[in-house]
C-alpha cells in the first residue's frame, strides 16, 4: 500500500433540526395549548484512533465528510431525533490541524481515542417554549443551528521508540529485519525503502520496543531532494535516533563525511533533531578485518568528534546486535521510569 502521511479534508457537522409550531387538539381538551417540540441536535464529526491503519491514503480518494442532520420536532412536545455522528478511523499518531489557521486541534495517540473535530448544531426550540400568561397561543419557533464546518489537515507521525536515519543503503532496513519480524525491502540500490516500516523488537516476553525504518536521506533532503521532507517529520516522536552508517561503502566514500551529510539535513529541517539523543551504528563491520575493527571505530569517533554511543554491528553476520538491543531497551526503560503517568 502506498504510504501517505498527509491529507486535507473538509468536514461538516450536521445541522440542528427545526423546532415546530403545533397546538394540542383533542376532542375533550378544548384549549390544549402549544405543544410543538424541539428539533434534534446535528451529528458530530469524530476521528477515532485505529491501530490497524498505517496510512492516510483513504483520505486521498474521499475528501468531504458530513454528519447527519437532526430531524425536526413534532407535536406532543416530541423532540426530533439527533443526527448520527460521522466517525472517521485514522491511524494512531495522527495530528489534526485547522488548515485555514494552522492551529493544532488535537492529537490521536492511542487506539480507540476519540477526537471531535466538528460539533453538530443545536436543535431549534418549539413553540411550547414561548408560551406565557400573556401569549397563550405562540406561533413562534426557532430553526436549528448550523453544524461546524472546517478544512482540516491531517499529518501522520509514526509512534516509534527508535527511529533509524542514514543515507540510502546504509543498512537501516537490514537492521530492522535482523532485529524484528518486519520485512522491509532490502536491495543494493538507493531508495529501496520508499515508505516507513515499523518493527517490534522483542527482548523478552514482557520487554520490547518499536523501531521505525525511515527512508534514506540524501544531500538536499530538507529542501525536498530525493524523498525530501516527506519522512523527516516521522522522526519527531522517536525517543532515540540510531544513525546508521556504512563503515565500508562500496562507492569508496568517507563514512565520516556521510554522517555529516545526514546531520546537515537534520539540522536544516529542525535544529531540535540534532540535539535529540542519537547513537551511531556502524554497519557492515563484517567487511573489516576482525583485528582492525576497533581501530576503524576509534578513527570514526575521532574524525567526527563523536561523544555519544557508537556501536559496530553486522546485520549480515549478526555480530554486535545483542549488545545494541540490550542497551536500547535499558535506556528506554530508564526514560519511561521518569515519565509522568
Amino acid at each position: 500500500m502506498h504510504f501517505v502521511d498527509e491529507a486535507r479534508i473538509r468536514v461538516a457537522a450536521g445541522d440542528g433540526g427545526n423546532g415546530v409550531v403545533h397546538f394540542r387538539r383533542e376532542k375533550y381538551v378544548p384549549r390544549g395549548g402549544p405543544d410543538g417540540g424541539d428539533g434534534g441536535s446535528g451529528g458530530d464529526v469524530v476521528l477515532v484512533g485505529d491501530e490497524s491503519l498505517t496510512t492516510l491514503v483513504d483520505f486521498q480518494y474521499q475528501t468531504h465528510y458530513r454528519a447527519e442532520r437532526g430531524t425536526d420536532g413534532a407535536g406532543g412536545q416530541r423532540t426530533g431525533k439527533s443526527g448520527a455522528a460521522c466517525e472517521l478511523p485514522v491511524p494512531v499518531g495522527t495530528q489534526v490541524f485547522n488548515d485555514d489557521t494552522g492551529e493544532l486541534i488535537g492529537d490521536i495517540v492511542a487506539p480507540g481515542q476519540r477526537l471531535r473535530v466538528a460539533k453538530g448544531g443545536r436543535g431549534g426550540a418549539g413553540n411550547v417554549h414561548f408560551k406565557s400568561s400573556t401569549n397563550r397561543t405562540p406561533r413562534r419557533q426557532t430553526d436549528g443551528a448550523p453544524g461546524e464546518r472546517f478544512h482540516l489537515r491531517l499529518e501522520l507521525r509514526l509512534l516509534a521508540d527508535v527511529g533509524l536515519v542514514g543515507l540510502p543503503n546504509a543498512g537501516k532496513s537490514s537492521l530492522v529485519r535482523a532485529l524484528s519480524a518486519a520485512r522491509p525491502r532490502v536491495a543494493d540500490y538507493p531508495f529501496t525503502t520508499l515508505q516507513p516500516a515499523l518493527g517490534v523488537v522483542r527482548v523478552e516476553t514482557d520487554r520490547s520496543f518499536v523501531m521505525a525504518d525511515i527512508p534514506g536521506l540524501i544531500e538536499g533532503a530538507a529542501e525536498g531532494a530525493g524523498l525530501g521532507t516527506q519522512f523527516l517529520r516521522q522522526l519527531a516522536r522517536n525517543r532515540l535516533l540510531l544513525h546508521v552508517v556504512d563503515i565500508a561503502p562500496a562507492d569508496g566514500s568517507d563514512p565520516a563525511a556521510n554522517v555529516r551529510t545526514v546531520e546537515a539535513e537534520l539540522a536544516k529541517y529542525d535544529e531540535e533533531l540534532i540535539g535529540r539523543r542519537r547513537w551511531l551504528v556502524a554497519n557492515k563491520m563484517d567487511l573489516v578485518p576482525a583485528s582492525e575493527r576497533d581501530d576503524w571505530l576509534a578513527l570514526l569517533r575521532q574524525e567526527l568528534g563523536w561523544e555519544g554511543e557508537i556501536y559496530g554491528v553486522s546485520c549480515q553476520a549478526g555480530t554486535g546486535l545483542e549488545r545494541l538491543v540490550q542497551d536500547i531497551m535499558t535506556a528506554l526503560e530508564r526514560e519511561r521510569e521518569h515519565e509522568p503517568e
